[in-house]
């Protein structure tokens, strides 16, 4: 049995955006699992084999980056780039999902192919953690000449995911809703590119086309990079209930205003973040972190709020066990603090003042993964194992 605690808590974020921060200034994780948060008395009964003393700085979950473009292990040929995930989780990220391997070197665009890449990618990052996070790969890209039994299969192997309807030869709405549908019916998770196009082969994709074809996440709402109008955001706010996704490299402006029509729609729960990386754009370690504070900074919601977004939100969309800190949920943290010269006192001020925080420690599942990470500024205060 492992048995972690952290004490000397300053703010716990909880990645509930019905209840962003909780009380408690220490929690217990045995075996990789939260099993309770309160005061620093939960950590007496039993022997812990590694204490953190937070030292008054925010405990958050680890981040989720809800849309990357892997291919294998720690390797993406669209920027040359080996350690990209392990990089992110130095920015917070302690889990991705993929939005499809469309970089894939020869990808295949043939019915058996993208079915062969989906089943190789989610296999080996299930057998792997590139970097320590856990990558959920391997989805399915839909070309022509998909069938439903194909869906099946993938779903007997553990398959979960359809990558950004739009990537692959299937566009249409009318041909794209049916095999959303097969998907659907076999529990995928299925994402649609929204808005202008991204790289070769893909295509402008409406608000029409995303409420006919019907998937669960309007992926890049913001763009990716161009944005769909804002009256075409309106459209998805107020009448869908999809999840919403921000992108690091898409439209700020229409960031911000969905960000705040949600609100004003009683909305937020549906707000979700990813990077979209690798892309041509480039691969932005503090994506998810930029994009959290551009948020708190810019539009009606506050930090905490904000960071539910590349958390809870995330998982409970997904079906995923991390991304909220609460009794029996995974046991995956990011430890920071305001940057060193932040004119914001803690992480979450900080954030709202349009600063990136500096982390101190990421754990998963339990395990320290860093105790100083290379790519933040350093916080003001630090966090250290005792």
């Amino acid at each position: 049995m492992s048995v972690l605690g952290i004490k000397n808590i300053g703010t716990i974020v909880s990645g509930d955006i019905e209840k962003p921060v909780i009380e408690g200034s220490a929690i217990l994780v045995v075996d990789g699992k939260i099993q309770k948060i309160g005061s620093e008395d939960i950590l007496e009964s039993v022997k812990c084999d590694k204490i953190i003393d937070a030292n008054g700085t925010t405990v958050m979950p680890g981040l989720i980056d809800s849309h990357v473009h892997p291919v294998l292990g720690d390797f993406t040929p669209r920027q040359n780039t080996v350690g990209f995930i392990n990089s992110s989780m130095h920015g917070g990220v302690t889990t991705m999902i993929s939005a499809g391997e469309p970089h894939t070197p020869g990808r295949p665009k043939d019915a058996s192919g993208t079915k062969a890449l989906a089943l190789l990618g989610h296999k080996s990052s299930r057998n792997a953690r590139p970097g320590g996070v856990k990558l959920h790969g391997g989805a399915l890209i839909l070309e022509k000449g998909l069938v439903e039994k194909d869906f099946e299969d993938l779903a007997a192997e553990g398959c979960w995911l359809v990558g950004e309807v739009g990537l692959g030869s299937v566009k249409d709405p009318a041909e794209a809703s049916v095999m959303v549908q097969w998907a659907k019916k076999n529990g995928f998770k299925v994402m649609m590119h929204t808005g202008g196009t991204s790289i070769p082969g893909s295509s402008t994709i409406t608000a029409e086309d995303v409420m006919k074809t019907n998937p669960d996440v309007v992926s890049h709402i913001n763009g990716g990079p161009t944005a769909i109008p804002l009256e075409e955001v309106d459209k998805l706010i107020n009448d869908t209930d999809l999840a919403l996704e921000l992108v690091q490299c898409g439209n700020y402006k229409v960031m911000k205003y969905t960000v705040n029509q949600a609100k004003e729609k009683g909305s937020l729960h549906r707000i979700i973040m990813g990077n979209d990386s690798p892309s041509g754009s480039g691969i932005i370690p503090l994506g998810i972190l930029r994009t959290i504070s551009y948020v708190a900074s810019e539009s009606e919601v506050s930090g905490a709020e904000a960071i539910c977004f590349a958390t809870g939100n995330t998982a409970r969309t997904y079906g995923l066990d991390v991304g909220i800190i609460a009794e029996g949920k995974e046991g995956d943290f990011v430890i920071l603090d305001a940057p060193m010269g932040s004119v914001g006192d803690d992480c979450v001020k900080a954030l709202e003042a349009g600063d990136i925080p500096g982390v101190s420690m990421v754990v998963i599942d339990g395990e320290v993964m860093f105790t100083k990470s290379r790519n933040t500024p350093p916080p003001t205060r630090k966090a250290q194992i005792i």
